[in-house]
């Protein structure tokens, strides 16, 4: 009877959303979005509904395309979901000068902030190894994990954060050119072809670090590096939010430095002087991405906190007010018991009809996603927040 009574509260919330007034009045509705859709697209990909939508009948077709942008580029290109982990860290930098703020408002210290930073992100390299183990049902020391990656960004920005914003930028630049001469001029044979899968600086690095590669994907652990960039640059457009310019002002700075560092990044890739590839997060990656992140949030906050079109925001808002945990539940729980669970009973009572299977995997896919969403809203009408 109770998930009935929250079904209804759910139906009439969406029904009666019309301003922002479910939220408190001093958010950053454009941010919680961001971060919401994001996470949200995140945990679809948990449920495996993107690996299903590139399945037959829908490969060979023009849908394919469509939704191969829903997985990463195998190499040299840049792909929608090859942006989703630089949202991800270029948000948490965007909340950053909010959350250190509030936490001076009811008087913190900044040795009691910088404690809390540090606390923070330990957990998070604890919660990214603890993942791969999950991944590998074994005890694994694996850093390629987002959360082990955001652990070292935050401690980046969070250092830097005092500092004037050409300061900020000045040194994300300085990292994305460290970045660049190590890879160029590592000397060591087997690792000095900087842009070769498996045969490049990150690589050795990995051997050093966990005396492994990542063979066949080509991910590196030392791409904290240059996408710190990504945490700082959120940093700096957070407070650019912050600030007291007015509304046209910061939506005008935030789509030239993005359509700035965007056309240089696709220049980088296109005259072959250093090829835009994630999977080590190449400057030129970083600066297309970062461009696309600046030019999603310029939008969002026009749309959203200024001209207040709001009301279709709250189901991405729910996700997003737990991004962490639902991050972590989709890739465990979910993951390793939820999604199998659902397909005892969608497998069941579909096969019943001869229902193809393309349809009912895509069902079960839809299904999960479903209850994880629920699994939010419950949390957020309780006010429960899991915060690390």
């Amino acid at each position: 009877m109770e998930i009935l009574l929250h079904l209804f509260k759910l139906t009439n919330t969406l029904m009666n959303l019309k301003s922002s007034k479910r939220f408190s009045e001093d958010r950053l509705l454009s941010l919680d979005f961001f971060r919401g859709i994001t996470m949200f697209l995140l945990v679809a990909e948990g449920t495996h509904l993107w690996s299903v939508l590139v399945e037959p009948p829908v490969d060979g077709t023009i849908f394919e395309s469509v939704f191969l942008q829903f997985h990463h580029h195998p190499w040299n290109g840049l792909r929608f979901w090859d942006l989703i982990q630089p949202f991800f860290m270029f948000i948490v930098g965007v909340a950053m000068p909010f959350s250190y703020a509030k936490r001076k408002k009811r008087g913190d210290s900044t040795a009691t902030i910088t404690r809390h930073i540090i606390k923070r992100c330990i957990i998070l390299l604890a919660f990214g190894v603890g993942l791969h183990c999950v991944y590998n049902r074994k005890l694994v020391w694996e850093l390629w994990n987002v959360l082990s990656q955001l652990s070292i960004t935050i401690l980046i920005a969070y250092f830097l954060m005092r500092y004037k914003w050409s300061t900020q930028i000045v040194v994300s630049i300085g990292l994305l050119l460290l970045t660049e001469v190590l890879y160029r001029t590592f000397p060591l044979e087997g690792y000095n072809q900087p842009f070769v899968k498996d045969h490049n600086f990150g690589s050795w690095v990995d051997m050093m670090l966990m005396g492994k590669i990542n063979n066949g994907g080509g991910w590196v652990a030392i791409n904290c590096i240059p996408t710190a960039a990504h945490t700082i640059w959120g940093v700096v457009a957070g407070q650019l939010l912050q600030s007291g310019k007015s509304q046209t002002e910061k939506v005008k700075r935030l789509v030239i430095g993005g359509s700035i560092i965007l056309v240089l990044g696709y220049l980088l890739d296109w005259t072959t002087v250093t090829p835009i590839i994630k999977r080590i997060s190449t400057s030129s990656f970083v600066l297309a991405s970062g461009g696309w992140a600046l030019l999603v949030l310029a939008f969002s906050y026009w749309l959203i906190d200024i001209k207040k079109i709001n009301s279709w925001i709250f189901p991405f808002v729910v996700v997003g007010t737990n991004s962490i945990f639902i991050y972590l539940f989709s890739n465990t729980i979910g993951g390793q018991w939820l999604n199998g669970f659902v397909a005892i009973f969608t497998n069941g009572f579909l096969s019943w009809f001869k229902t193809p299977e393309f349809l009912i995997n895509l069902i079960t896919a839809l299904s999960v996603l479903t209850l994880e969403w629920l699994l939010c809203y419950y949390l957020f009408i309780k006010r429960i927040y899991f915060r690390v």
